[in-house]
């Protein structure tokens, strides 16, 4: 096969209407697995394919672009880097969008290495053509601009590069293009910032950081809502939080929540200022979060009960996040009624309303009543068997119903919130004094989707991994589930076929 792709590269060049070679070399290349195409591929040169490029003819660039993909991604970054860095680098300015994302991944993977990318952060000509590329129109262009320069921020050199050149002021001569293409810019920051406290300190030192930050009180209400998106994902990292903490930005969004109630257009940027502490309080302390910033949780508890539902899914899934730790648990309990009045929404909208929010319902009530082994202390499973009573008169009928509907997302949620309790005893005892509900388990009928398959094998393998289960289920049921569970996901029982034709 090495001999015929090397055929297929010489006859090419060797033709004026490539078209069908390139296609036969295509098909070649992609019946090899990666480490025979590096094998076929070494030691031919690509100039005949990449000279293709400057065709105007749109199927055949797409196949160059397939073929050069499939090629350079078998190569190494230092291949790449001595044998076409010319060709990559002229690729970044191709007027057609897949050639631009080709040359930018394959550039990506050199700065990515540790050598290979030593070897290019002087040619600073080539780097400021990458970020060019982050101001331009189609956004895959951009994304895979803003991913290739962030694996500059793994490296001091690269940092130096990055931002203590000329290469700084070309970022700062992009962003002034339009806010869109300011805020990729800060795409990049922050991806860069996330890698570390060194990272994030040349970021700071760029001004760039502040500058963003900055972002927050502005008049523009999408910037505003833009910058704490990116605030959030700055937070992820627990050198970021330490540094947004110090810069006073928790406590500026705190009142950023506060201000909203006579703020008209509160509605474009409060779920993310609510996002941003629902994110914090999982990566640092639920109550330490609710107790510093209360109005975060105020807000949450009027987003959820609140008979506008334009709010309410983002209130859903922050309470279920919040709710699935047990200080999260200790937390909303000690709201009492509060909290009891959210359950009851919850359980509301569960069974009624759009699916969309039906779904995320569900979802937060399974966070909620979630348990792990561990964690299932007679306190913590009084607290979750009382949620779970709270939600309806009959919450396993109502449960059940839900997931006798026709709709997968339905069906998936409510067998959800069936796996977080099958894991406690007060949850199989309900289930085994439930009329036909293990039967309804036990049934690989009820719901046909792969999604559905799963989430059954889910609530068996829940009920199965449990230490109380085999006593409270009974040996019987016990062994059922062992034997669905060992016969797989996707089981199905055969059945044998009875002939009629020729049966004399």
């Amino acid at each position: 096969m090495a001999a015929s792709i090397g055929d297929l590269l010489e006859r090419i060049s060797a033709v004026d209407d490539p078209t069908e070679e390139l296609r036969c070399l295509k098909t070649a290349l992609l019946s090899l697995p990666v480490s025979a195409v590096r094998d076929a591929a070494s030691g031919q040169r690509l100039s005949a394919v990449f000279c293709l490029l400057a065709a105007d003819k749109r199927e055949q660039v797409q196949l160059c672009v397939d073929i050069l993909e499939r090629i350079l991604m078998a190569l190494s970054p230092e291949c790449l880097l001595q044998d076409y860095r010319a060709e990559l680098q002229a690729g970044l300015g191709h007027p057609n969008e897949d050639v631009k994302v080709l040359a930018l991944t394959q550039i990506g993977r050199i700065l990515g290495h540790p050598d290979a990318g030593a070897n290019v952060l002087n040619n600073h000509a080539l780097l400021r053509a990458v970020i060019h590329c982050i101001g331009e129109e189609k956004m895959g262009v951009a994304k895979e601009a803003i991913r290739s320069l962030s694996q500059l921020g793994g490296s001091k050199p690269g940092l130096d590069a990055l931002f203590q050149s000329d290469l700084l002021g070309a970022l700062k001569d992009v962003m002034t293009t339009s806010d869109v293409i300011r805020y990729r810019v800060y795409q990049l920051v922050v991806d860069v910032s996330s890698m570390s406290p060194v990272a994030l300190g040349y970021c700071a030192n760029s001004g760039l950081i502040t500058q963003l930050l900055g972002e927050l009180t502005g008049d523009d209400i999408l910037v505003r809502a833009t910058a704490v998106e990116m605030m959030t994902a700055l937070a992820q990292e627990q050198h970021g939080r330490r540094y947004l903490a110090q810069q006073g930005v928790m406590d500026q969004i705190s009142n950023m929540i506060r201000g909203a109630e006579t703020d008209p257009f509160s509605s474009l940027y409060l779920p993310g200022l609510v996002k941003f502490f629902g994110n914090l309080a999982i990566m640092e302390s639920p109550q330490q979060v609710c107790e510093t910033y209360p109005a975060f949780q105020n807000k949450v508890f009027e987003m959820a009960l609140d008979p506008d539902l334009a709010m309410t899914g983002v209130a859903l899934d922050t309470l279920g996040l919040l709710g699935s730790t047990v200080e999260g648990k200790q937390v909303l309990q000690k709201t009492g009624a509060r909290f009891t009045s959210v359950l009851v929404k919850m359980s509301q909208l569960s069974s009624s309303g759009a699916t969309e929010l039906r779904v995320r319902s569900l979802d937060a009530i399974s966070q909620l009543l979630s348990l792990q082994p561990e964690e299932q202390t007679e306190d913590l499973l009084a607290l979750t068997e009382s949620w779970f009573h709270l939600l309806a008169p009959q919450p396993m009928e109502m449960m059940s119903s839900i997931s006798s509907q026709p709709f997968p997302e339905l069906h998936c949620g409510a067998l959800r919130i069936f796996t977080a309790i099958a894991a406690q005893p007060w949850g199989q005892r309900l289930m085994v004094s439930t009329p036909s509900f293990m039967e309804f388990v036990l049934d690989r009928s009820t719901g046909r989707t792969k999604e559905a398959k799963d989430a059954k094998f889910d609530l068996v393998g829940a009920l199965v991994g449990s230490p109380t289960a085999a006593h409270i289920l009974g040996s019987q049921q016990y062994v059922r589930l062992k034997t669905y569970l060992r016969e797989g996901r996707y089981h199905v029982s055969a059945v044998a076929a009875v002939g009629t034709e020729g049966a004399d």
